[in-house]
């Protein structure tokens, strides 16, 4: 009869099915036996209830399976997401994610990245808070450095996966400014300006030459607080007429501000959001946003965090570009405390 307090052990499995200790090892990483041998060793492994040893793998190995997933601010709905996906996508390699929430606070960023780097993760995928921070420079010396969305500039990152925020901003203003809208608010996460994140860049470039005046807004990601950003400006003086929100969590703000002071979308205020997080359809009227490959960008950052990690090998970055998703959040600009009636020159625009 079994003892009840021993651990199964690999000798356990390898006598169970006839085969090496080696050969059982491989077949629970999925690695150099066939999928036969590997699923014959994982269901005798389940019937005796082998569980892996993290300490011992890691001893053995120099590795533990453990992969950090450092996200600027888990209030965005649509980094949950991703978080979510990278998470599952690890599981099915055998290994798991650790994901940690810096609240867009680069302090805390430069915290937790060492922590996870002191609990010796096989690997950090960061969604920067601040690219430039100096930090990162030595977390790469310490282990595998990934960044998703923006690159690190002084950091020797294994991988990049970034996002092409200019060409979705330069597109963004230029269909608002075909709707006639000259008082732009563009709500940015965090005011700091990368080559990857090159928003205030953008807009101080394109704006003078839309006829338009636009400015940059930090705003949190939660409804609450970004509402209380927004509900400040459109009772300022000259409002605007338009919000660019580099979140969709942030554009929620806007429709929530918006129905608090008796406002409507898009009939007074113009919206359109970034990520296109599945909620954002569900809204009154559908928001308009950008479209990052979903799918596409689980994919890369898995597959070449695991590269990086099994091979040491570094990957070229990879650039992801946004698709716009026009539905009912953009309309001819309201003439609402505004001067020029834009509404005669735009009446027959199409996005």
């Amino acid at each position: 009869m079994p003892d009840p307090s021993r651990r199964p052990t690999l000798r356990d499995i390898a006598d169970d099915t006839g085969l090496s200790t080696a050969s059982v090892s491989y077949a629970l990483r999925g690695l150099h036996v066939p999928a036969e041998t590997q699923e014959r060793v994982r269901e005798a492994a389940d019937r005796l209830g082998y569980q892996v040893n993290p300490i011992a793998r890691a001893l053995a190995s120099g590795r533990t399976g453990y992969v950090g997933v450092l996200c600027r601010s888990l209030e965005d709905l649509w980094q949950q997401d991703v978080a979510a996906a990278i998470g599952r996508a690890f599981m099915r390699a055998d290994r798991h994610a650790l994901l940690v929430d810096s609240s867009n606070d680069p302090a805390r960023e430069a915290t937790l990245a060492q922590q996870l780097v002191d609990q010796r993760v096989d690997a950090l995928i960061c969604l920067p808070v601040d690219p430039l921070g100096e930090f990162w420079k030595g977390i790469a010396e310490q282990t595998v450095l990934i960044s998703l969305g923006d690159a690190l500039p002084s950091a020797p990152t294994a991988a990049s996966v970034v996002f092409d925020n200019a060409a979705g901003v330069t597109d963004a203003l230029t269909r608002l400014a075909a709707y006639g809208h000259r008082r732009v608010a563009v709500l940015t996460p965090i005011g700091i300006a990368t080559p990857d994140r090159p928003a205030e860049d953008v807009v101080h470039r394109l704006a003078p030459k839309l006829k338009m005046h636009a400015e940059l807004h930090p705003a949190p990601h939660d409804v609450d607080g970004a509402a209380a950003v927004v509900t400040e400006l459109l009772t300022g003086d000259d409002p605007p007429t338009a919000f660019l929100c580099l979140a969709d969590a942030m554009a929620y703000g806007v429709y929530s501000a918006a129905r608090e002071l008796g406002l409507s979308v898009p009939d007074d205020v113009s919206v359109i959001g970034f990520d296109d997080h599945r909620v954002s359809r569900l809204l009154t009227p559908p928001l308009t946003s950008y479209r990052w490959p979903f799918d596409e960008i689980v994919d890369e950052v898995t597959a070449r965090t695991i590269k990086a990690i099994d091979s040491g090998k570094r990957t070229r970055k990879k650039v992801i570009a946004p698709e716009i998703q026009w539905r009912d959040s953009v309309a001819v600009a309201s003439t609402r405390g505004a001067g020029p009636d834009w509404l005669r020159r735009c009446a027959k625009i199409e996005p």
